[in-house]
């Protein structure tokens, strides 16, 4: 039964003996080990009253929400060279004139976004400003865009991070699926300690690879202004493969979508406005300011040295480690530095996720569009139950699609741009709707911002849509529709538990028959503690015995009318040894009986002393609650009787809802 309590009355537990000095011995608790390790991992608890002291400054916020924008620069060449080389040599010329274009829109994407963070100061992102001005499904559009986008972010990042390592170390190749997830966990266990200390463990990988970047590209232009770009000993170059297809406009505008994740990491920013140190806004847009021009020179600088040096996408090597051999040497130093930064900003570029997700998901989650516990911060000022579901959605797409970047980044992109399209589109009519300043240049730039993105949308959703687009396409609507579905049970929810201010309450409720149920399994101290309890509450009680085991029944019967006088006990047969289904059919006949009755299960359970022991015995009152939760017309309490360490005897009963 509920109990799981020994049979031999010998190992019923008595009273607790007194420790040593008259002080009584105290169980301890199931829940130390988990907290301990907890503390451990995490970190003391952060007062709300110190939340300002934990924000970010330009620096720290450059490295917790740029690192995803700053990371796409190591792959988003080789996506274009990806798609190019399916026309052969001839094709890859195309690259520099591509990446020149999409540098030109991560510039209009900048310039528009500073315009959004200066009209809203607190918190700019897509979903703020299209739910301000478009409306609410434009503004759920956004946000089911943006929340499908980040958990992308995460795995795409973390999968080409893990890459670069294999790269350098293929013998990790085959356990690349392993390495990602354990680097999933590392990074939600560095944000769950808290926005400030994640900046901390960011700063230095995130500078690092910034410096290693500028020297690999500065030193690669050097080598191809002396005309040595194709003259690196050791190196031997890819082969380029047969073209499989022609050159077509079709395959540019290919090449264009893959190379648009460059752009990936910009909204980040934006939503992230409350973590910085006032004032703000200003810290925001000078942030912005320094991503942009340092992903374009990156991004740029890599299409143009990978076309110099003749490089071809391949298989288990990216574009970016052959650029550094081809820079450094095969065996140099300075090329392990590069992979290993590489490899670091890409898997913490994860965290540019971690940081807005969860902080969207509370915008969403105050509004009702998603469950309230997603607005609760955690032990330190971290909204932690976005951080912990964003890392299981993440790792859970990392083992789909074997941590393989090329099937991951097709779905990557048409929610971003989806989200950028809206929020420029939202930012025109606030310009046009409360003017200011300058307000007709300000509505130019992010007209030209929706309508530059809006064509961007167009092209990923049609040229990549059959290469795994069609996903998202199909997701975001969907998880508009569970958006809406969970305002509309918060409204219903709001609707039936609300009391109306303009009726006058009732002088006095009428006390309501009350019949309370005490299940019994068998007869302990326990038991007899939950019988207490029952009677403070109730003149009708009744103990309930499932009879699942015929042999145990003459026993209890007879141990019931020793210890249980005045107590009434209603043996439920149950021929199929159920503990559930019989319990399920008395109270449906209770109920018909009297509807109104108001019935009261008690379910008596003893805590073990340690931890572990829990899971020596059985788990039916959790079986039992689980089925009876959803009963109207019946209340579950249960009495937990706490045991003593070993050799002790005796407990301790509280009751608890």
């Amino acid at each position: 039964m509920a109990e799981a309590e020994p049979s031999d009355p010998a190992h019923a537990p008595g009273p607790r003996a007194a420790a040593a000095g008259g002080r009584e011995s105290r169980p301890r608790p199931v829940t130390a080990p988990v907290r301990a390790i907890k503390r451990r991992l995490l970190g003391r608890p952060i007062p709300t009253a110190l939340e300002k002291h934990e924000r970010l400054g330009r620096a720290t916020g450059l490295a917790v929400f740029a690192s995803d924008a700053l990371s796409s620069s190591a792959y988003a060449t080789e996506e274009i060279l990806f798609i190019l080389v399916l026309a052969g040599a001839t094709a890859l010329h195309a690259a520099v004139p591509i990446s020149l274009g999409i540098g030109l829109l991560l510039l209009v994407v900048v310039a528009s976004y500073r315009q959004t963070i200066l009209a809203y100061p607190s918190a700019g992102g897509a979903y703020i400003v299209s739910r301000e001005n478009l409306g609410t499904y434009p503004s759920l559009v956004a946000g089911a865009a943006l929340l499908t986008d980040y958990v992308l972010t995460v795995s795409v990042s973390v999968a080409a991070g893990i890459a670069a390592m294999t790269s350098a170390l293929p013998a990790l190749y085959p356990y690349r699926v392993e390495l990602c997830v354990l680097g999933v966990v590392g990074i939600m266990l560095a944000n769950l300690r808290g926005v400030r200390e994640s900046g901390r463990v960011f700063a230095v990988p995130t500078y690092a690879f910034i410096a290693s970047y500028v020297l690999m590209i500065g030193w690669g232009m050097v080598m191809w202004r002396q005309g040595s770009a194709a003259a690196t000993p050791g190196v031997v170059a890819a082969a380029v493969p047969a073209a499989t297809e022609p050159l077509t406009l079709f395959l540019v505008l290919r090449a264009f979508a893959s190379g648009c994740v460059a752009l990936t990491g910009i909204e980040a920013v934006s939503n992230g406005v409350p973590a910085f140190r006032p004032p703000e806004a200003r810290h925001v847009r000078q942030v912005l300011v320094m991503l942009g021009a340092v992903l374009v020179s990156f991004f740029i600088g890599i299409t143009v040295l990978a076309h110099v040096f003749g490089l071809v996408p391949a298989e288990q090597e990216t574009i970016n480690s052959q650029l550094a051999r081809r820079v450094f040497g095969d065996r140099s130093l300075l090329y392990y530095v590069v992979q290993a930064m590489t490899m670091l900003i890409l898997v913490l570029a994860a965290n540019t996720s971690f940081a807005d997700f969860p902080r969207l998901s509370s915008f969403m989650a105050r509004d009702g569009f998603m469950p309230r516990q997603f607005a609760s911060r955690g032990d330190r000022l971290a909204f932690s139950n976005g951080i912990v579901i964003l890392a299981v959605l993440s790792a859970t797409l990392l083992v789909v699609f074997r941590a393989d970047t090329h099937a991951l980044i097709p779905l990557y992109a048409v929610g971003v741009f989806v989200s950028f399209t809206l929020s420029q589109t939202g930012m025109v009519r606030h310009w046009f709707r409360d003017g200011g300043p300058r307000w007709r240049l300000r509505a130019a730039l992010n007209g030209v911002g929706a309508a530059v993105t809006g064509v961007v949308t167009v092209i990923i959703g049609i040229t990549k849509f059959t290469h795994g687009a069609w996903i998202v396409v199909l997701l975001i609507p969907v998880l508009v529709l569970v958006l809406r579905g969970i305002r509309r049970h918060y409204e219903d929810v709001a609707r039936q538990l609300s009391l109306s201010l303009d009726a006058a309450p009732p002088d006095a409720l009428p006390p309501p028959e009350h019949e309370v149920l005490v299940l019994v399994g068998d007869v302990h101290r326990g038991v007899l503690a939950a019988l207490r309890y029952a009677r403070a509450i109730s003149p009708s009680v009744r103990g309930i015995y499932v009879d699942s085991h015929p042999e145990g029944r003459q026993r209890l019967e007879e141990r019931w009318s020793k210890w249980a006088v005045g107590y009434p006990l209603a043996v439920l047969p149950s021929p199929y040894r159920s503990v559930v289904g019989p319990l399920l059919k008395y109270l449906d006949r209770l109920q018909r009986e009297a509807p109104e009755r108001l019935i009261t299960i008690v379910v008596p359970e003893f805590v073990p002393a340690r931890w572990w022991q829990q899971l020596l015995h059985n788990q039916t009152a959790l079986l039992i609650k689980g089925a009876l939760l959803f009963r109207p017309g019946v209340i579950i309490v249960n009495v937990p009787y706490h045991l003593g360490p070993p050799g002790e005897a005796g407990g301790v009963a509280r009751p608890g809802a």
